[in-house]
């Protein structure tokens, strides 16, 4: 959805028509069980209180920390006053945040981002990786952010890169809408992803109190022109009811199937390095031949070209579309394309894509290779669990990461080859580390001595 043409003085329909709507009241409730810490990204100071004061304070009382993530300073609210300049009003509206976030979670912190107010979008990379940053290992984290359809170009930017960043922690994400009730009625909204949280006395007191630290937003300026109340009664009203209002919107990544689709080679497997890795890896697999093996992470088929050529039966698996559009296709034009059974190459987002079958016929190799660290922590975790049980008994795992830092996403190289290291009860038999890359592998069978 594009950002919607309205102004803060629009009405749209008042809260009595949206709570008398049916499916107001068929909404189910919002399930904060299982919660550890909650990270409340906003797009601008007041959006964190309008859209979840609420749910902060709540779980703020449970004692769950609480950390906000402003992407600007709101330092454009008011573009004609007189009396306040960007600069003063940013000081201004940050004051005010922190004055806000004080009354319903006292021992919160605030991180701030220092974009521009109305270009959120012009740094939404950024915005994720700063994000990522920020809730890490996302297991047990509430992730709550602008809703990406609410019609204003920073909240949608700001719902986008937390979908993004909630597929990369695996934090739950719920979105929280503001400027729609300026423009939506109950037809607009798609209420099979609208979450209610009820608030308690407390809780709405304390979003009340809040949200009158917002003094910029909720109060004229001055009485000179331009420095009118931002934020009119009427919308205001939105926000005092006795729930507060989500969507569940699911957490998406495409980046990596993008890139797939921008470049035919997006990581140059020509190169030096690309070359050199290969022959490492190869040079590093224990036996000279295995029967099935399993690629994880294929991307455009490069090494498991080379795979192939050392295994009975390959599957090599991608979750980018286009990257197994790209394998299929080079795989195809090698020696062994007439025979369908020997490479197979399959879109799958591992482990949740993982196959029950495997754990009859485990495989005898398997391959991951600069890959771990596009997965989640709890992502992660799984497919070491996973390959526990899909690995033959004397079957090899090899690991190669790349060794420096991964920009945008919570793991590196060397984070992934401890989790396997720690999870996969597997002994470790060979290892190799340069600057740039780093070899790990596994296997209960003991490596073949040398031949006198």
């Amino acid at each position: 959805m594009s950002a919607r043409s309205f102004t803060a003085q629009d009405r749209g329909s008042s809260p009595t028509t949206w709570r008398q709507d049916p499916r107001w009241h068929a909404a189910p409730t919002v399930d904060l069980g299982g919660i550890e810490r909650v990270v409340v990204l906003a797009a601008h100071p007041d959006d964190e209180t309008l859209g979840a004061g609420g749910i902060a304070a709540t779980l703020a009382a449970r004692g769950v920390p609480v950390t906000l993530v402003l992407a600007t300073a709101g330092e454009a609210s008011h573009p004609a006053s007189p009396t306040h300049s960007p600069q003063r009003l940013a000081q201004r509206r940050l004051r005010e945040s922190a004055a806000a976030l004080a009354v319903v979670a006292p021992a919160a912190h605030t991180v701030h981002l220092d974009l521009v107010d109305g270009a959120v979008a012009t740094r939404e990379e950024e915005l994720v990786h700063r994000l990522v940053r920020v809730v890490g290992d996302g297991r047990s984290t509430l992730l709550l952010s602008p809703w990406r359809e609410d019609g204003h170009p920073d909240h949608e930017a700001c719902g986008r890169a937390a979908a993004v960043g909630a597929r990369r922690t695996g934090a739950r994400l719920l979105q929280y809408p503001i400027w729609c009730w300026q423009w939506a009625t109950p037809q607009d909204l798609p209420w099979e992803l609208v979450r209610l949280l009820p608030l308690g006395a407390r809780a709405r007191a304390a979003k009340a109190g809040a949200l009158a630290q917002h003094s910029s937003q909720v109060r004229p300026l001055s009485p000179a022109a331009g420095d009118e109340q931002l934020l009119p009664d009427h919308f205001l009203e939105h926000f005092a009811g006795p729930e507060e209002v989500f969507l569940a919107e699911a957490a998406a990544d495409d980046a990596l199937d993008d890139l797939h689709r921008r470049s035919a080679d997006p990581w140059r497997t020509g190169s030096d390095y690309e070359r050199r890795k290969r022959a490492l890896t190869l040079a590093a697999l224990p036996r000279p031949r295995y029967g099935r093996a399993l690629e994880i992470g294929c991307s455009v088929g490069a090494l498991a070209e080379d795979l192939a050529d050392r295994c009975d039966h390959l599957l090599a698996v991608d979750a980018s579309g286009a990257a197994v559009d790209a394998a299929t296709e080079r795989l195809a034009a090698t020696d062994r394309a007439d025979d369908a059974a020997a490479v197979r190459v399959e879109q799958r987002s591992l482990p949740r894509d993982w196959d029950a079958r495997w754990q009859a016929e485990p495989f005898d190799l398997v391959v991951v290779s600069e890959v771990g660290y596009f997965l989640s922590p709890g992502e992660l975790e799984e497919l070491v669990e996973r390959l526990r049980g899909g690995l033959a008994p004397d079957g090899d795992l090899l690991l190669c990461h790349w060794r420096h830092p991964i920009h945008g996403w919570p793991l590196d190289g060397a984070a992934v080859h401890e989790r396997f290291r720690e999870g996969s009860g597997l002994p470790v038999v060979a290892e190799y580390r340069d600057r740039d890359a780093e070899i790990l592998v596994l296997s209960a069978r003991p490596l073949p001595g040398a031949q006198p």
